[in-house]
C-alpha cells in the first residue's frame, strides 16, 4: 500500500515538474522570463574611482549600495 502512495506522489511531482517547465518556456518566449539586472559590474568605473580616491572597499560597498563581497569581486576581476 505504501509503495502505491509512494509512485502516486513520485508521478505527481513529475507532472507537476513538467507544467512548470512548459511554463517557464512559455513565459521566456513572450520576453517574461528574466533575471535580475546585475548592478555591480555596471557600477565598476565608479568602484574604481573611489578606490583611486583611497577609498577602502568597504566604504565603497557602502556608498554604492554593494556587498563587500560584489565589490572585490568586481575589482579583482577588472583590475
Amino acid at each position: 500500500m505504501l509503495n502505491v502512495l509512494g509512485s502516486v506522489a513520485q508521478f505527481e511531482r513529475e507532472m507537476m515538474l513538467e507544467r512548470q517547465r512548459e511554463g517557464i518556456a512559455k513565459a521566456k518566449a513572450l520576453g517574461k522570463y528574466k533575471g535580475r539586472t546585475p548592478k555591480a559590474r555596471q557600477k565598476a568605473s565608479e568602484m574604481q574611482e573611489l578606490l583611486a580616491q583611497g577609498a577602502s572597499k568597504r566604504e565603497i560597498a557602502k556608498q554604492l549600495g554593494l556587498s563587500e563581497r560584489s565589490v572585490y569581486r568586481v575589482l579583482a576581476n577588472c583590475c
